[in-house]
Order: structure tokens, then C-alpha cells, then sequence
């Protein structure tokens, strides 16, 4: 703001509480002098949210003593901090090696969002709520990230892998989709191999190329209900 505009501001705010007035001149003088020095750099209004009128009037409203400057100043380093903290760098148009042109194009872009010329951008966020129609078509046509030829090569190396790919390929259940009762392995884990000893404790951690029969039974089960519902 240049004098006439701090001028406007002290005007409206002698208006709402007249402790603010001075009839002598060189204290008028002397008032307009410390208000510029400290809000010089902070604009009358911006198209981003502020307007000093407003606060100004919160401020006389909200507190019980006289407005100051630096009250004013304050408030708009903490929304020049909020612009600036929801505002994320674009991609600059300028060449990526020429770093000086780079470097202010940015700093042109933090200057205009700080300075309530521009919007602050933000980064498109994933958002919550229903899928679109289509998009399971969508990701069905994207195909696996592992091409075919590959997972028959890893075929060998990953056998419970493999014979689960196979079966639901051949519209046979996901065995490892529900847990075994009898290696208590997990929801997409493989079975392990459970060897019970003489004393009746289970040992063995090996994994099995095949889950144990009543993890099948249980696939099969749930697949069958899940048919017919």
C-alpha cells in the first residue's frame, strides 16, 4: 500500500474505534509514517480472500485495545504462509536446462500465489467415493504388469504361484483367497508343510507347491456360494 491507501485504511479504522484519531498534525504525520513502514508490503486487497477493511474490523472487534500495524502485518505473513502451504509447484513452461530461466519462473509462480495474484495449485489428490463406470474395463484392457512369456519363465521358481494362477485361469477357486484351518497360513499366503511329532506339537515352515485338501474343500465351498447368490 503507498500512503493514500494507508491513509484510506487509518481513516476506516479511526472510524470504528476513534482512539485512533489525531487532531495534532505532526502526530497524524507520524502515524501515517509507522503504519506505511510496516504495511508498505502488504496489499489493500487481493481476488484471493483478503481485504485489509476486513481485517482491520476483526481485529478492533476481537480486542479490546487499539489496532496496530503490526497486528496487520502479522495476519497477512499468516496468510501469505497458508497460500504458500497449499500451493504446489507447477511444471515451469521454460527449458530444463536452462536452470536460471527455470529457477525464476518458479519463484515468479511462488510470488504471484504469496502476493494474492494467483491460486495456489494443488496436487490432484486420489479421492474417496465410487468407482466410474467403465473403469474395470479400463484395467482389464492394461493387461498384467508381468508379460505372459515371463511368468511362464518364473512358472518353475514360484510353484504355489503358478498352480494358483493355473487353477483360476481353468475357472477352478482362488485357494489361497481364504485361510487353511490346518497350517494356519493366511489369506494369500501358501501352505506350509506341518509335520505333527510324537509328543502331538506341529513343526515344520516349508512351503507347499499345492495347499492342504480342506483349504480346496473351503474354496470350493465359497465360490460354490458365491455362485449362487
Amino acid at each position: 500500500m503507498d500512503h493514500r491507501e494507508v491513509a484510506a485504511v487509518l481513516t476506516y479504522a479511526g472510524r470504528l474505534d476513534p482512539r485512533l484519531i489525531r487532531t495534532d498534525p505532526g502526530e497524524a504525520d507520524n502515524q501515517l509514517d509507522t503504519w506505511h513502514e510496516l504495511l508498505g508490503d502488504v496489499p489493500m486487497a487481493t481476488g484471493q480472500g483478503w481485504d485489509v477493511r476486513e481485517i482491520v474490523r476483526k481485529r478492533i472487534v476481537m480486542s479490546p485495545y487499539p489496532i496496530l500495524p503490526a497486528d496487520v502485518a502479522r495476519e497477512w505473513q499468516a496468510h501469505r504462509r497458508e497460500r504458500l502451504a497449499r500451493h504446489t509447484d507447477p511444471t515451469p513452461a521454460a527449458d530444463p536446462d536452462n536452470p536460471e530461466a527455470w529457477r525464476a519462473e518458479l519463484l515468479a509462480a511462488r510470488d504471484a500465489v504469496a502476493a494474492g495474484q494467483a491460486a495456489p495449485s494443488a496436487h490432484r489428490g486420489i479421492t474417496a467415493g465410487r468407482h466410474r463406470s467403465g473403469l474395470k474395463d479400463q484395467l482389464a484392457a492394461v493387461g498384467s504388469y508381468i508379460p505372459s512369456a515371463v511368468r511362464a519363465e518364473l512358472a518353475p521358481f514360484r510353484p504355489a504361484r503358478a498352480a494358483r494362477e493355473a487353477a483360476i485361469a481353468a475357472g477352478g477357486p482362488d485357494v489361497l483367497g481364504v485361510p487353511c484351518e490346518w497350517c494356519h497360513a493366511a489369506e494369500g499366503e501358501s501352505c506350509r508343510r506341518r509335520r505333527i511329532t510324537l509328543d502331538g506339537t506341529a513343526r515344520g515352515n516349508a512351503p507347499r507347491a499345492t495347499a492342504h485338501p480342506g483349504r480346496i474343500d473351503r474354496a470350493l465351498a465359497e465360490q460354490a456360494q458365491a455362485s449362487s447368490a
